[in-house]
C-alpha cells in the first residue's frame, strides 16, 4: 500500500473559460481519442494529460490492490469512516485509469466527507467483457466484507458509468442489497445505439466521435454481444434500482443514453435526478475546480451523496 499527499493549489484557482476549454477538448479528442491510433499510444498520451490534472490541497491518494484488483483510495479533509464512493473510470473500457477521475473524486471527497475507491479494472482487447465486470464485482466484495450496501454509493463516468449500472443491475438480479445510490456522469449505455443518427450532435461533440467509440465496441464485446444488458445496460429492466443520479452536456454524443435511461428508470418507479448542461461536452463533470458547470454539477453529486447515505 503506497499513500501520497498533494501539493497543488487549493480549490479557489482560477476557473478556465469554457470557450477555451472547448478547445483543449477538441485536441484531446483528435491527438489521443483517435481510432487510427494503437490502443497503447492513446493510453500513454491520455494518462499523461490526466495526470497533469491538479488536486485541491491535502488530498491524500493511496494505493491498494483489492481482492485482486489495483485501486487508488482518494481522501481529502476528514471523510466519515463508513460513507464510501465507488467509482469506475471511463475511456470507452479500451483506455483510461484511476487519474482520469482523481481530481473529481477528491473534490467530492472534500465536499461530501467520504473517500473514494477508483479501480484499475482491466481494459480492452486484451480483457473484453466480461473481464471489467468481474473486476467491479471483486471490488464490491471485498469492501462489503467490512461495510453495509446503504454506506457505499456506485459511481463511473462514461464506459465506467455503464460499468457501474451494469453491476448495480448485477447486485439487483442476484438479490443482494442494493447500495444506497448510483451516480451516472455522460454514461455510454447501449454499444449499439446508431452513433451517426443525430448529425447535429456529432458535430457538436469536441470529444467523442463516432468512429472511435465503434472502435472501443468492438473491441469490448463481440456485436452479437452488444444487446446483452451486462454490456449494453440501458436494454435491462430498470425496475427497482435504487437512487439514480445522472448528469450530462447537451453537447455530448453520449447524452441520447442519459435521456433515455432517465425515461426507463422513471417509468420503473425509480427516484431518478436528471440534470443537463447547456453546450457542455462529453464528462465535462470531471473538471470541478477548473469549470463553472463541472463546479455545479459537484454541488449537485455532494447533494446526492449526502442525501442517500442518510435517509
Amino acid at each position: 500500500m503506497t499513500a501520497r499527499r498533494a501539493g497543488n493549489p487549493p480549490t479557489s484557482c482560477v476557473r478556465v473559460p469554457p470557450a477555451l476549454m472547448r478547445l483543449g477538448m477538441r485536441q484531446l479528442g483528435r491527438r489521443v481519442l483517435n481510432p487510427g491510433l494503437p490502443w497503447e499510444v492513446q493510453r500513454r498520451r491520455f494518462d499523461r494529460l490526466m495526470r497533469a490534472s491538479p488536486l485541491p490541497r491535502g488530498t491524500t491518494v493511496t494505493e491498494k490492490v483489492v481482492n485482486g484488483v489495483r485501486t487508488e483510495v482518494v481522501t481529502a479533509g476528514g471523510p466519515r469512516p463508513a460513507r464510501t464512493v465507488v467509482h469506475f473510470h471511463g475511456g470507452g473500457y479500451c483506455v483510461g485509469s484511476a487519474a482520469m477521475a482523481r481530481t473529481w473524486a477528491a473534490h467530492l471527497s472534500a465536499r461530501a466527507a467520504c473517500r473514494v475507491v477508483l479501480p484499475e479494472y482491466r481494459l480492452a482487447p486484451a480483457h473484453a467483457h466480461p473481464a471489467a465486470l468481474d473486476g467491479a464485482r471483486a471490488v464490491m466484495k471485498a469492501l462489503l466484507s467490512d461495510l453495509s450496501p446503504t454506506s457505499i454509493v456506485v459511481s463511473g463516468d462514461s464506459a465506467g458509468a455503464g460499468l457501474a449500472l451494469s453491476l448495480v443491475l448485477a447486485w439487483r438480479d442476484g438479490d443482494q442489497q442494493l447500495p444506497a445510490g448510483c451516480i451516472l456522469l455522460s454514461p455510454w449505455l447501449d454499444l449499439g445505439r446508431d452513433l451517426r443518427a443525430v448529425p447535429d450532435l456529432v458535430r457538436r461533440d469536441v470529444l467523442l466521435s463516432p468512429g472511435w467509440l465503434e472502435a472501443c465496441a468492438t473491441a469490448y464485446a463481440h456485436p452479437s454481444n452488444w444487446a446483452d444488458p451486462s454490456v449494453s445496460p440501458l436494454l435491462a429492466s430498470h425496475t427497482g434500482l435504487p437512487p439514480l443520479l445522472i448528469q450530462a452536456g447537451t453537447d455530448d454524443l453520449l447524452a441520447p443514453d442519459a435521456e433515455r435511461l432517465a425515461a426507463s428508470a422513471s417509468t420503473a418507479g425509480v427516484d431518478v435526478t436528471f440534470t443537463r448542461w447547456p453546450r457542455m461536452w462529453h464528462d465535462f463533470a470531471l473538471q470541478p475546480g477548473l469549470l463553472a458547470a463541472a463546479d455545479s454539477a459537484l454541488s449537485q453529486a455532494h447533494w446526492f451523496v449526502a442525501t442517500v447515505t442518510n435517509p
